[in-house]
């Protein structure tokens, strides 16, 4: 029923910017709840950002504060996150995800859907 793809990942200097973006398929993405997560070889899936299913408010692990900036736009069933200044422990897959069970945002099992993941590398 829901399908989500992500893209724009790739290998970027310490100190660069790089966007991904999230396209969904699907009758249900509107109006709900998306997040974004992250996971490094070894360590475990890291909540990163949401944003609630207007756009009108977000929220973002300490981390990546001041920093990232997550966005939607509903016409267009896309969901974007914007990392400026990047850093090498940025280094991960990056994976948005849609808050269908409408659960806390900073956990996993609140997400009933996934994409399949792109690979964010920052050298140092």
């Amino acid at each position: 029923q829901v399908q989500l793809v992500e893209s724009g990942g790739g290998l970027v200097q310490a100190g660069g910017s790089l966007r991904l973006s999230c396209a969904a398929s699907g009758r249900t993405f509107s109006g709900t709840p998306m997040g974004w997560f992250r996971q490094a070889p070894g360590k475990e899936r890291e909540w990163v950002a949401a944003i609630t299913g207007s756009g009108g408010a977000t929220t973002y692990t300490d981390s990546v504060k001041g920093r990232f900036t997550i966005s939607r736009d509903n016409a267009k069933n896309m969901v974007y996150l914007q990392m400026n200044t990047l850093k090498p422990e940025d280094t991960a897959v990056y994976y948005c995800a849609l808050n269908s069970r409408l659960g806390v945002p900073t956990m996993p099992e609140s997400y009933g859907y996934w994409g399949q993941g792109t690979q964010v590398t920052v050298s140092s």
